[in-house]
């Protein structure tokens, strides 16, 4: 039998966010170990709800007012945006054709 499977264990689906960017707070650099780059932690309210964002970027791929996507898990330490989702929500009605 092929090994990795695992039988009767349900993997929860990440959820996603959608919405637009408020407001943005960066903490850091912090140094988790030694040979580890810096990490910066942001705080990211989205449509009123807040989430929690870990990177190695002193800059993040978006700006307050963008239309946001990314996934995200629910802990007892708030929402977790997982690292490298974020991102600008792509909206097919503003793009013309070219012809």
């Amino acid at each position: 039998m092929a090994s990795g499977f695992q039988r009767g264990k349900k993997r929860i689906p990440k959820l996603e966010g959608r919405g637009q960017l408020e407001s943005v707070e960066r903490e850091g650099p912090f140094k988790e170990w030694l040979g580890m780059p810096d990490l910066y932690r942001y705080s990211l309210i989205v449509d009123g709800e807040t989430y929690s964002y870990q990177t190695e970027d002193a800059e993040l791929p978006v700006a307050i007012g963008d239309r946001v996507v990314f996934r995200y898990k629910e802990t007892r330490a708030g929402n977790w945006v997982d690292r490298n989702s974020l991102g600008v929500a792509i909206d097919p009605s503003t793009y013309q054709r070219d012809s």
